[in-house]
């Protein structure tokens, strides 16, 4: 594509139409730049035209837009087999233009540039674009000469953009020296430009200056402070502790001044205090990996962000510097420096100052409660990722309490009860103390690692729970100051396990009456609560609530589930379906339950294919329909017709309609109820049959699990049929195709294995030789340790099913001898790494098998892989398994990886059950040893010399030991 003014006017009009609000020629726009992009130099192109000053600012804006999507996804290796990658040469002449142009931009466009300049950054920075850093730096120098800040902040954004990786990226050789090449190059630049702008702004604000003289300094400043954070991240850079003065000092003093001017707007209070929170963010770096050359500025940073934390009010919008601030006082607090929390009044100053006003509810709180229930419950019960104030301020607590336990607990405990006090006073003005007196109990608790158990050394759980938790639970009014219900709810589930069984039990009527709140949390909070409280375990590890204590409320509970998937913005409520299917799993399903509920599943399901959301709604919805189906039809098969008839136009719906992150768990469905059927499989059943076996069906490779799934399902029900129209053949068809990849091969094995298991040797025979050529052409151009184990475990099921002599014959008949050949680069060596109860026993009675039966192995000839073989099985049956694997996960192929497809997610529920194909021999090292003992017999005197000259001495130990245990004596 050349640039010229008939490429410019086309470009023009269709960037200025895909900003058109009606959809036929924003599309047909966008079509024509999709096509367009594809021709060398488009992106070049599209950058001239950004630069253009004769276009209109919004075009120019759409195109820089496009330019940055287009290298984000063509700069780097291109996944999109219908995208060009961008040519070298091109993206040479967009590194040599970028930066300049992007300092000539309005401010719109240049943090679009700044976008698409940190793209090529991330793949080509410092290595393959190593004049970038000293353009931006003269670039720099330039404009601060000039005080140009709309171009100062546009290369200190972009400077921040490049550095970021220092931050996220695991430390290794090559990122220390690319930090090195940035600190030698721009940690300088970035002190002067630093201190520069701190002196214009302190003359700034002795001469009254305003907010808009203000306002790009500020941004300047924030964009020091966040490149500061990423260059000292990895480790204390020389430069900066040389100079470390100079920064802490200006650290300092945006912490302890006031700028007026500034602060006395929204947007600029906002500003200050971003730049305030990036300060914070940096001494709480210091604090936590330099603290021993930080201490001598530790006190006074502690009493200025002390002192700040004071003044910041309680508005959401100073929400980031409240959590920063408070964060640092907990590095503080776990640090070496605690003992500034030691004086006395200092521990209670911070509870009353610090903790209670940031744990108390506020006005926002309450809104985004009854607003966005999705995003309250993601930051109160599950612990987001997005700090709180109130649970930072927890947080700061727990640090104090990591030194000085005893008297945090004695001043939490006095706080808690001077909250319930002030609430028992007036519980209608005063419900907010309770809550909060609840919150502090629940966010102080401390878990026991690696279990669900918690603990709490503020109040007694028994107690706290019957005289505060209980009233509101047992409270007649649901809808009734909710927060507080949401409260109770959420201590029940945290202290499930240590509420007595029969005081749950009178309460659990309870929780189920509180599904039917109208607030959102509120029905939540008693899903989640009934749901965790399905899990709880008895000392023994049993399950402490069985169906019996389900019976009494089955119906209401089933009934208040679906119900509160009705209410608003709760259609797709996760919490409810995990809990629905949690009490499918527990219950005794009766067949009026179980209509009732697949009536209600199947209706949900069919409203969710229409548009799919909420992939987690979505999962426990598929979860919810596989345990139905498990416990209600196992259980009663008469009900498996009129399930099928519910779940089958919703499967055929998916199907027809391609609904792509569903297909997975339909085939899954459907090879559930394959299983259930009883032969002979029904025309429908049948008709997927016919298309599972078509290889346009496994062509989306999300679908390959779940599709063989299905497809075993069906060998194992209608082997017959596999011999009809050339069935086995597209079978064996599509194993190949599978086994030919490795990112698909076990899959191939799993067909394979199946139809080894479920078909007579007289429909497979003539298809094995074509099957040990597809399995030795893998082996010999790509072998993977995944596909070697899969190869024994094949070859051993041959064994069990159809002989050794089988094995071996139709082996050799592919080539001469291959059995010897295989049996020593491949059985020998790597028999010691197999897994699995039913596969180690399946691997070591074939392999028992073979040196006990096999004329190859028992000839004299033989006598040596005999050895060796019996060594392997020895190894596999003796020694643990963390001393047989090497825990070392194999790469995958990439080839085999690329481009985007939807994730596989097994359903639990609809999960295979595993078969043991040898459940008449019990113990394979009996096994083993019984066999030899036999074998020995015929040949008295030759088999110990064998075992002495090819067996490891501590192999030998234990094949003795085993002849001992089991009175099997070698002659």
């Amino acid at each position: 594509m050349e640039w010229n003014a008939e490429t410019l006017q086309f470009l023009s009009h269709c960037f200025l139409n895909t900003l058109s609000p009606a959809p036929e020629p924003r599309l047909a726009a966008e079509s024509q730049l999709s096509e367009a992009a594809n021709r060398l130099n488009y992106g070049l192109v599209v950058l001239r035209l950004v630069s253009e000053p004769s276009v209109d600012e919004q075009i120019r804006h759409a195109a820089a837009v496009n330019f940055k999507n287009h290298l984000r996804f063509r700069w780097a290796s291109v996944r999109d087999s219908t995208l060009s990658p961008i040519a070298d040469q091109e993206k040479d002449q967009i590194k040599a233009l970028i930066v300049s142009l992007m300092l000539r931009s309005s401010a719109r466009v240049q943090s679009q540039l700044s976008e698409a300049l940190a793209v090529i950054g991330k793949h080509d920075f410092p290595k393959h674009w190593p004049a970038l850093l000293p353009e931006l730096v003269i670039s720099l120098q330039q404009a601060s000469q000039s005080a140009d800040y709309a171009s100062i902040n546009g290369i200190l954004g972009t400077a921040n953009s490049i550095f970021k990786k220092f931050r996220y990226e695991y430390k290794t050789n090559d990122l220390l020296f690319d930090l090195k090449y940035c600190l030698d190059n721009f940690a300088a630049p970035l002190l002067e430009i630093f201190l520069k702008t701190a002196a214009i702004i302190d003359s700034q604000v002795s001469s009254g200056g305003s907010a808009v003289t203000l306002r790009p300094l500020f941004v300047s400043q924030r964009l020091c402070c966040r490149i500061f954070y990423s260059l000292n991240f990895q480790e204390l850079p020389e430069f900066f502790e040389d100079h470390m003065k100079e920064w802490m000092g200006e650290f300092r003093k945006y912490l302890t001044t006031n700028y007026p001017a500034l602060e006395s707007s929204g947007d600029g209070l906002a500003l200050v205090d971003e730049l305030r929170a990036a300060v914070c963010e940096n001494i709480s770096l210091y604090m936590e990996k330099n603290e021993e050359e930080f201490k001598d500025y530790l006190n006074e940073f502690a009493i200025a962000v002390w002192t700040l934390l004071g003044n910041v009010s309680q508005s959401s919008s100073r929400d980031k510097l409240a959590v920063m601030a408070i964060k640092f006082l907990t590095t503080v607090s776990t640090s070496v420096h605690h003992a500034m929390f030691a004086g006395e009044g200092v521990i209670p100053q911070i509870c009353q100052g610090i903790v209670i006003p940031n744990v108390r509810l506020r006005e926002d709180d309450e809104e985004l409660f009854e607003m966005n229930y999705v995003e309250f419950i993601r930051r109160d019960m599950e612990g987001s990722d997005v700090d709180t104030r109130r649970r930072i301020a927890c947080e700061l607590l727990k640090g104090i309490a990591t030194n000085y336990k005893e008297q945090v607990m004695k001043m939490v405990s006095e706080l808690v009860q001077n909250l319930l006090s002030s609430f028992a006073a007036n519980p209608i003005a005063n419900w907010k103390d309770k809550d909060c007196a609840i919150y502090l109990v629940v966010s102080l608790a401390t878990k026991r690692a690696g279990g669900t158990s918690v603990s709490t050394e503020i109040v007694d759980v028994l107690s706290f729970f019957a005289s505060v938790i209980v009233p509101e639970l047992q409270s007649q009014d649901a809808n009734g100051f909710p927060m507080l219900k949401a409260g109770a709810l959420k201590f029940f589930t945290m202290f499930r396990s240590h509420i007595p069984k029969p005081v749950a039990l009178q309460l659990v009527s309870d929780v189920v009456s509180f599904l039917g709140a109208e607030s959102n949390v509120v029905h939540s909070y008693a899903a989640n609560c009934i749901e965790k409280l399905l899990l709880v375990k008895d000392e023994g590890g049993r399950a402490m609530y069985t169906s019996g204590d389900i019976i009494p409320i089955l119906p209401v509970l089933i009934k208040n589930l679906f119900n509160a998937l009705k209410f608003p913005e709760s259609e797709e409520n996760q919490y409810i379906m995990k809990c629905i299917m949690r009490v499918l799993g527990a219950a005794d399903i009766s067949g009026e339950v179980a209509v009732f509920c697949i009536n209600g599943l199947t209706f949900i399901l069919n409203a969710v294919c229409r548009n799919p959301k909420n992939p987690i709604f979505n999962h426990y919805l598929f979860e919810s329909v596989a345990m139905l189906v498990k416990r209600a039809c196992e259980r009663d098969i008469s009900l498996i017709s009129s399930f099928e008839e519910k779940l089958f136009p919703s499967i055929q719906a998916i199907l027809a309609n391609d609904v792509a992150e569903f297909l997975p768990y339909a085939f899954q469905l459907l090879a559930q109820l394959v299983e259930l059927s009883r032969p002979p499989l029904s025309p429908s059943y049948m008709q997927i049959f016919v298309l599972l076996l078509q290889p346009d069906s496994w062509k989306r490779t999300s679908n390959v699990p779940a599709l063989v799934r299905l497809l075993q399902a069906f060998l194992q029900k209608a082997p017959h049929e596999l011999t009809q129209e050339r069935r086995l053949g597209q079978v064996l068809g599509i194993f190949e195709m599978l086994v030919s990849s490795s990112s698909t091969d076990d899959q191939g094995f799993y067909v394979l294995n199946t139809v080894i298991e479920n078909l007579e040797y007289g429909g497979i025979a003539p298809f094995v030789n074509h099957i040990w050529s597809t399995l030795f052409g893998r082996l010999q151009k790509h072998r993977t340790i995944k596909f070697i184990k899969s190869l024994l475990i094949f070859m051993s099921l041959f064994i069990v099913k159809q002989g050794s002599g089988n094995l071996v014959d139709t082996m050799n008949a592919v080539q001469s001898n291959i059995f010897l050949v295989i049996l020593e680069q491949f059985w020998i060596p790597n028999l010691k790494l197999i897994i699995g109860t039913i596969e180690l026993k399946l691997t070591a009675v074939a392999s028992t098998r073979l040196i006990c039966e096999s004329p190859v192995l028992l000839d004299a000839a033989g006598a040596r892989h005999w050895g060796k073989m019996l060594d392997s099985i020895i190894t596999l049956l003796s020694r643990p398994e963390e001393d047989r694997v090497e825990d070392e996960p194999e790469m995958p192929d990439i080839g085999d990886n690329i481009g985007y497809t939807a994730t596989f997610v097994r359903l639990y529920n609809a999960g295979k059950k595993e078969e043991d194909p040898l459940k008449d021999i019990k113990d394979p090292k009996e096994f083993l040893v019984a066999s030899l003992a036999r074998l020995s017999a015929t040949a008295p005197g030759r088999y110990p010399q064998i075992i002495s000259e090819n067996l490891e001495p501590a192999n030998q130990a234990a094949l003795m030991e085993l002849c001992r245990t089991y009175n099997c004596p070698i002659v």
